[in-house]
């Protein structure tokens, strides 16, 4: 496949006929939200030295991908000349999400730190699918999943932590909306729940998530002035983009989660001289949102068929 690079606004973009490389985005973040303008391949979090350049891929959705555009796009993640890969979660499915990281991993060899998604649970079951990534990740060389890592340590400045989160219903109106996601359809813990019992369930994953992230937040800020949060679900209303807006009340719920991002806040309100980045998806549109001065969240693109590389970050 041909492969061009060329400058756009002083930064290298690369291109292919199907995969695109940080073709959103910006690096001003003036007021609360920034709508995707510019084409930006590189971002660098790090003031002083560059010590880890980190992809940072979302929602790419394998099982969409033939081998051979699959094969393709490795490539052109090679090229990146990568320390590290950042993968947020929506890989393939249930059936197979295990192949697709055996794949991913057999064909980069760099850690790969990684969050699931709700697709990666589809056809089956969060518990079951949960249990064979923790196996699999236990004789892995190369695979970390960021629920069973701990604080993962990028640079003397900046550490990583994650978790897969989850949609809450706490945003917007979850009584009133009739959307019905496959989740409620092809996840076992989630199939033939009436409408309070679903409510409390999306409650309970959330609150799993934020007690989580909390406990390693404030570990990672005891060791570390930058933090990196890598998850699958947009923290915050303000971070829940859909084609250059905010989602509705009708989608909020089942697109954003509440209390991971009031947990969020909490802390970076606590530690006003450190730094909280967040990465996340689900939503398959891209924004950026500036939560407090402290506390920015990046939400991924994503088309089906087509995965891309979001960004490729400097620590």
């Amino acid at each position: 496949m041909d492969i061009r690079c060329g400058l756009v606004g002083g930064r290298r973009e690369y291109r292919t006929s199907e995969f695109r490389v940080g073709y959103w985005g910006g690096t001003s973040l003036e007021g609360s939200r920034q709508k995707p303008s510019a084409l930006v391949a590189v971002t660098s979090l790090c003031r002083y030295t560059i010590g880890v350049r980190a992809g940072w891929l979302t929602d790419i959705h394998l099982n969409f991908v033939s081998s051979s555009q699959r094969s393709r796009f490795y490539d052109l993640v090679r090229k990146q000349k990568l320390d590290t890969l950042l993968l947020g979660g929506d890989i393939g499915e249930a059936d197979s999400v295990i192949q697709f990281l055996a794949e991913v991993e057999a064909s980069l060899h760099i850690s790969i730190y990684f969050v699931l998604g709700n697709h990666d649970y589809y056809r089956g079951s969060i518990a079951e699918v949960r249990e064979a990534v923790a196996r699999q990740v236990a004789a892995s060389r190369w695979l970390r999943w960021l629920p069973v890592s701990g604080v993962v340590s990028l640079t003397d400045n900046t550490a990583l932590v994650g978790h897969d989160s989850w949609a809450d219903g706490r945003f917007g109106n979850f009584s009133r909306s009739d959307v019905m996601l496959n989740d409620y359809v092809l996840i076992a813990e989630l199939r033939g729940l009436m409408k309070a019992e679903l409510y409390a369930k999306l409650n309970a994953l959330g609150d799993e998530a934020a007690e989580f992230l909390g406990r390693r937040v404030s570990e990672a800020f005891s060791q570390r002035r930058n933090i990196v949060v890598l998850t699958h679900v947009p923290p915050f209303r303000d971070a829940c983009w859909h084609e250059g807006g905010i989602s509705n009340d009708d989608w909020l719920p089942h697109f954003a989660c509440q209390a991971v991002g009031d947990r969020l806040a909490t802390l970076a309100r606590a530690h006003p001289e450190q730094s909280l980045t967040v990465l996340c998806g689900h939503t398959h549109s891209p924004g950026v949102a500036r939560i407090l001065p402290n506390l920015v969240v990046y939400t991924g693109a994503a088309e089906y068929g087509s995965p891309i590389v979001q960004r490729v970050f400097e620590f």
